[in-house]
């Protein structure tokens, strides 16, 4: 398995999806309930192929990732050959994951409290692979507002 299995909320959530996938390996429903029952390991390995071109698919459309800490935020830009990151550090009794200092740190981008780091790197593993890595260490998808809010801002100074 290349990532790992989706949760009972996700399948569920793409229960007519994965029915299309089953349909498309030539499982009905009938034979899908005794291959449950019969050759458990048979359906927990359609399973994770399922779950394998699932991740794939999210994977390849991501563009942007976030992880926020109270005091530290990283923004990843996901291009085709390499990630580029925004180490944003804040030395200051400043909570950014609370809604009050989230709104101080868009204010004051300026503030000396507040720390820039930029950088970029050729993956090193598959694209998909090493993205995946950041979303279960706790990165979040996102639509890249803040990447590139923050990215204008730094590219000036």
């Amino acid at each position: 398995m290349k990532y790992r299995q989706l949760t009972k909320e996700q399948f569920e959530g793409l229960h007519e999806e994965f029915a299309r996938f089953l349909a498309s390996q030539n499982i009905d429903k009938k034979e899908w309930d005794e291959l449950k029952k019969e050759k458990p390991q048979v359906a927990e390995e359609e399973m994770n192929v399922f779950s394998d071109v699932v991740w794939d698919d999210v994977l390849t459309k991501t563009a942007y990732l976030e992880h926020f800490s109270s005091k530290v935020i990283n923004l990843f830009k996901c291009e085709e050959k390499e990630i580029h990151r925004i180490v944003i550090k804040i030395d200051k009794e400043v909570n950014v994951l609370e809604q009050e200092g989230f709104e101080w740190l868009l204010k004051k981008p300026n503030d000396e409290a507040i720390e820039f780091l930029r950088g970029s790197k050729a993956y090193e593993e598959e694209r998909n692979v090493e993205i995946f890595d950041l979303i279960e260490k706790g990165s979040n998808i996102s639509k890249g507002e803040l990447y590139e809010y923050f990215d204008k801002l730094t590219s000036n100074s």
